[in-house]
Formats: C-alpha cells, sequence, structure tokens
C-alpha cells in the first residue's frame, strides 16, 4: 500500500484537489442558504447579472448612501413586504446590510419563500465602501 501511495502521489493530490475544488461552491454558502460574495465579486455580479440589489437596513441608513439602484426593506419589514420583490424568486438578488448580520437574516426569510439565487455581500455596505466602491445619496 505503501509503495502505491509512493508512486502514485502526484495523482492522488490531483484528485483530492479536484474533489475539494467540486465542493467549494457547496462549502461557500451559509446556513441562510445564500452564497457569501465579497465585494469584487458582487460588481462583477452586477455587471453580469444585473440582480436585484436589496438594501436591508433601516431607511435613515439608506439615506445616508446606498448602492446605485438599491431597492431598500428593512429587515423588519421584509417578512410584510414580500409581494414587492415576488417577481425575483428565480432572478439573482444581492442582500446586503451594514456589517452583514442582519443580511444573513433576510436570505433566511427569502430562502423559505423560495427565493432562489441569493448571494450575500459578506461584511456589509462597510466592505463595500472598504473596496472604494461608489455609493449614491
Amino acid at each position: 500500500m505503501n509503495e502505491f501511495i509512493r508512486h502514485n502521489a502526484v495523482f492522488i493530490g490531483l484528485a483530492i484537489g479536484s474533489g475539494f475544488a467540486l465542493l467549494w461552491p457547496m462549502l461557500n454558502r451559509s446556513a441562510s442558504g445564500a452564497a457569501n460574495i465579497s465585494a469584487t465579486e458582487a460588481v462583477l455580479l452586477l455587471n453580469r447579472n444585473k440582480p436585484l440589489v436589496l438594501d436591508v437596513r433601516d431607511e435613515a441608513e439608506f439615506a445616508a448612501g446606498h448602492i446605485q439602484g438599491a431597492k431598500n426593506i428593512p429587515v423588519a419589514e421584509l417578512t410584510n413586504r414580500l409581494k414587492e420583490i415576488e417577481k425575483y424568486k428565480d432572478k439573482p438578488v444581492l442582500v446586503h446590510c451594514q456589517k452583514g448580520m442582519r443580511a444573513k437574516t433576510a436570505c433566511s426569510i427569502l430562502k423559505a419563500q423560495q427565493f432562489t439565487a441569493l448571494h450575500n455581500l459578506t461584511g456589509g455596505l462597510d466592505a463595500w465602501v472598504e473596496a472604494k466602491l461608489p455609493l449614491v445619496k
């Protein structure tokens, strides 16, 4: 057995690496059922897929600055306002708050309502600003 491993170490390493690469997308999903993406990945999503940008911060935070084109539904109102975004159930949705905690809650709510293409901005709007990406007021 040791001789087999020694002679085929490269192939064994490739098999393990390939398996990990196949599992990575599943591991990158949070418990809320949304893919966690960085600010840079969010920009790619915005440019390629034109998702609904759902800002779940409160109205005062939203007014102070938000991602262009974002729809503001505070997480506390999300359950009662689902009809407003129902048409996005099978389309990409980028969910964010200020730091990331409220967005995780929002993603759980949306996942329970059968939204299928959820993306959670890791680090929230703070990460967006840190990446020097633009906000509108």
